[in-house]
């Protein structure tokens, strides 16, 4: 198959510049690789060429496959060298007046009809096409590191991007392999932009003194699936790169809430404790692998009391049905006799409110996270209150962990810490939709392939229903009175007229 861009130009011989530069041969373009230091160029160009030798060893590409591939790979010693391209790729340092003064030099040497991208992950396009001669003929195409593993890419329309440059592109990154998916120009793009409710919320839910950095990992595993917890994922991305982004599209939104930073990396950052490449971030590396605090031991109890269950607990049949699996003694009164266990699942609400509002004893109340189907996890949450006895707590938790489940127990907030980061995740997500950056479809293709999720955002609020999601929204935002929480109109839509989150609103 004749590639789309036959002649690709890639400046920068990074990692992200090499990484394109290897697809993009892979894919049968002729790729001239450029960098204003001649020796990281050859260097850049070994390291492509030791990769495709592995993947021979491998048996994945021929001999032949790499001969041709090797030979489609050249160094350029002079931005002259690249006149002929038909498309050239920026993969330089994060500055913009530094890539503007790139392309306008760029645009003096090409043909009008070469097409000009850059690969900036937190920069404007339009920005940086501003005061180009031709800006129909530039876009954004932000590709993940490593990009020879990370198969999607972010195609950006700058302002006056030609629509037909985009579609170029889009065309092009599949025929490198790659998934490619849309957007307008906006902070954070998709990946970015959605990725900002996992670690932001768990910022907070630890500042609030909720639960450790351990403890809310464990559960966001566990509980939906994610690869890496949020405080496990800061420390591979160091938070030298990510409070930055944090920060930036805060401002870029004009201080929206939602994006809201937080003191706890920044004081890391500041600190120089930014993650596993400097030894030490939540975790402490010991040749590079994390010491994880043990977990708390489960109880060891003579006699669980009866358990009586709320009449307003979320999922209550099922929450029934496994205490009667767990072999508890359920009380099944108008209300709880005064030995009994009280047990509540709200979503949204903290347990405190729940004991005051329902008339419960507090200090025998203990709440349990049931926003997922128990069958679908593999940890169970408790929650106390200020006022839950300690013989109460304990006894929960040994009564949850009888069929040898992992169970975490946190302190009283509003919202579990699975209902807060997933509404937080969906609801973001729900607001890209209404803005239209991109389609239903490309978000959660680009989020489940970007970031790892176990689904995407949509498709989590979809398995959940946009009624619970909106539920832990309206009652987070009751409890916390914060504009962070306020649901996004297209999520509302969705709650009211009961259609499915992936609906594509014509």
């Amino acid at each position: 198959m004749t590639p789309i861009f036959q002649k690709v130009a890639i400046i920068g011989a990074g990692a992200m510049g090499r990484g394109i530069a290897q697809i993009a041969a892979q894919a049968g373009s002729q790729v001239w690789l450029y960098d204003t230091q001649p020796e990281a160029v050859a260097k850049a160009r070994d390291a492509v060429s030791k990769q495709w030798d592995k993947l021979q060893e491998k048996g994945r590409l021929t001999a032949e496959a790499v001969a041709g591939h090797k030979s489609r790979l050249q160094e350029a010693a002079h931005m002259e060298d690249l006149a002929g391209c038909d498309l050239v790729v920026e993969a330089i340092v994060e500055k913009l007046d530094i890539k503007k003064s790139l392309f306008s030099a760029l645009e003096k040497v090409l043909d009008p009809s070469a097409v000009l991208v850059t690969n900036t992950s937190s920069l404007s396009v339009t920005a940086i096409a501003a005061g180009l001669q031709r800006p129909e003929q530039f876009a954004g195409y932000h590709f993940f590191n490593p990009v020879p593993l990370m198969k999607v890419v972010e195609v950006i329309a700058g302002l006056k991007t030609n629509s037909a440059i985009c579609q170029r592109l889009s065309d092009f990154a599949r025929q490198m392999g790659h998934t490619p998916v849309q957007a307008l120009d906006t902070p954070g793009f998709i990946v970015n932009h959605a990725g900002r409710g996992y670690s932001t919320e768990a910022l907070r839910i630890v500042s609030e003194g909720i639960a450790d950095f351990a403890t809310i990992d464990r559960i966001l595993r566990d509980q939906v699936g994610f690869k890496l917890g949020p405080f496990e994922l800061f420390d591979l991305t160091a938070l030298d790169v990510s409070h930055p982004v944090i920060e930036a599209i805060y401002h870029q939104y004009y201080e929206e809430p939602r994006y809201r930073p937080n003191v706890i990396t920044a004081q890391r950052l500041a600190a120089g404790v930014v993650g596993k490449k400097v030894g030490e971030g939540f975790y402490k590396y010991v040749d590079g692998v994390a010491q994880v605090p043990a977990e708390p031991p489960t109880p060891v109890i003579e006699k669980i009391p009866p358990v009586w269950v709320s009449p307003r607990a979320a999922r209550r049949m099922e929450l029934l049905q496994l205490l009667k699996d767990l072999g508890a003694n359920i009380e099944t009164g108008a209300s709880p006799s005064p030995e009994a266990l009280t047990l509540v699942a709200p979503l949204g609400f903290d347990v405190t409110t729940v004991a005051v509002v329902e008339r419960l004893d507090p200090a025998r109340t203990v709440g349990i996270d049931m926003l997922f189907q128990d069958s679908a996890t593999r940890r169970r949450v408790l929650a106390t209150n200020p006022a839950t006895r300690s013989d109460m707590r304990d006894a929960a938790h040994a009564l949850f962990a009888r069929d040898g489940k992992a169970v975490s127990v946190i302190r009283d907030s509003g919202g579990f810490v699975t209902q807060r980061v997933v509404a937080t995740i969906v609801n973001i997500a729900s607001d890209i939709c209404q803005q239209r950056i991109c389609s239903p479809q490309d978000l959660d293709t680009a989020v489940t392939l970007g970031l790892a999720y176990p689904m995407g955002p949509l498709a989590m609020g979809d398995r959940l229903g946009p009624d619970s999601i909106l539920e832990v929204l309206f009652n987070m935002q009751t409890v916390y009175g914060d504009m962070r929480y306020r649901p996004s109109p297209w999520l509302r839509r969705r709650g009211a007229i009961g259609l499915s989150l992936m609906h594509t609103e014509a």
